[in-house]
């Protein structure tokens, strides 16, 4: 299909008002809710993961018939145009009662990231980008953090059982080895949007999903980060490694990581 800038301009407008309704159904039940059950090791499901994505699935489909829809607990087929969704990335941490998690939905046509939206309804804070338009944060235009030396640098590692620990401990030793603070949040979406807002200098992790990345990849892109080309290499379909950076930390984290950019 042939996507014109007025439709591009329609699922904008929806994305955004959806994003924040789908943020405040999570984090209405946050404050309520107790339990979850195990999908497998580390991997967390509650009820709300399926409200929150059912109420975006339907508005989407109702709205947009002609898009397809992938999403973490629905799953779906990727299309020529696509909406990627996870409802509440952070599940660990929302089931364990901390307010850290956020709602993240992309928009991908012909292969490119064309809309990226992710929201942390804890603090209200609503991340934006659009290709070719910049990035923001509560409409405020955001950049990448200026960070240039290693000894100063804050970046996130992501953790995923489709790899193995020797694997994931060899990059974080030579991160460290750098002289670059490491952290993990346990929400690979917020810790890609704090990248793009130049509050962490780098989110890296060997394997991700497509929901949990792709609209964290098109705000540090278009916030004047270095990315990887995620899409190329078959992302959509089978997931695949992650890297997000500062221009001035990019190539530690590129030689830490053995992940490319773009």
């Amino acid at each position: 299909m042939t996507m014109t800038s007025e439709d591009l301009d329609r699922r904008e407008k929806t994305l955004v008002a959806l994003i924040r309704e789908a943020g405040a159904l999570a984090q209405r039940a946050f404050a309520i809710e107790g339990g979850f059950e195990m999908k497998g090791p580390q991997d967390f499901l509650t009820v709300t993961d399926a409200a929150v994505e059912t109420l975006v699935r339907e508005r989407l489909k109702r709205l947009f018939p002609e898009d397809g829809f992938l999403g973490e607990e629905s799953g779906g087929t990727p299309g020529e145009a696509v909406w990627v969704v996870d409802p509440i990335d952070g599940t660990a941490n929302f089931a364990r009662r901390i307010p850290h998690y956020c709602v993240s939905i992309a928009f991908v046509g012909g292969n490119e990231m064309l809309l990226g939206a992710i929201y942390d309804p804890v603090h209200d804070e609503l991340y934006f980008a659009r290709a070719g338009r910049g990035a923001f944060r509560n409409g405020m235009e955001i950049r990448v953090a200026p960070t240039a030396a290693a000894g100063s640098a804050c970046v996130e590692l992501g953790w995923s059982t489709r790899i193995s620990n020797g694997v994931y401990l060899d990059v974080l030793s030579k991160i460290l080895g750098t002289g670059a603070n490491v952290r993990r949040a346990a929400t690979g979406a917020l810790g890609l949007a704090y990248v793009a807002d130049g509050r962490s200098d780098a989110y890296a992790e060997l394997h991700m999903h497509p929901w949990d990345c792709l609209a964290g990849l098109l705000l540090v892109r278009e916030a004047g980060g270095v990315v990887c080309d995620f899409l190329g290499r078959d992302g959509l379909e089978s997931g695949g490694a992650v890297l997000a950076a500062a221009p001035g930390v990019a190539d530690l984290m590129i030689a830490a990581s053995g992940i490319e950019r773009a």
